[in-house]
């Protein structure tokens, strides 16, 4: 074995080549960091917006179908109110006919058109109401 020994002085530049190279490493280090930093927050802002989507599309569809629902049963109530004021009207008719017919055979010996014709009053004060309410559902 021979060992070889050098009279030559030590350079310094080996020190300063790996200080050199341990500070490009942590420059790379930094910047692989922030990149992930980085990375992250646009994943999360992204994601949060998908989220927000997601949930904005499915609360529309809930608000559609609710919707929907609401008309049916506003639809059906508006139906029932015209049949009911349909018949009213027919009452109406009838009792007029016969409040016409009621005082055209009146006697003095009887009274019976006062009774009919409060009758037709009432009936008139419910179709009153019921036109009353068709227009609040209008």
């Amino acid at each position: 074995m021979i060992v070889s020994y050098s009279t030559e002085p030590m350079t310094t530049s080996e020190p300063q080549r790996s200080r050199r190279t341990r500070r490009s490493s942590v420059k790379i280090v930094l910047l692989i960091w922030f990149l992930l930093i980085g990375a992250g927050i646009t994943t999360a802002y992204w994601y949060s917006n998908y989220l927000k989507k997601s949930m904005l599309e499915q609360l529309d569809a809930r608000i559609q179908r609710q919707t929907e629902i609401m008309k049916t049963d506003y639809t059906a109530q508006l139906a029932a109110l015209s049949e009911q004021v349909e018949q009213l009207n027919n009452k109406v008719e009838t009792f007029n006919e016969l409040l016409s017919f009621t005082k055209d055979n009146a006697s003095d010996k009887t009274d019976n058109s006062n009774k009919l014709y409060s009758q037709l009053n009432d009936v008139k004060n419910q179709l009153a109401k019921l036109q009353k309410q068709m227009e609040l559902l209008k």
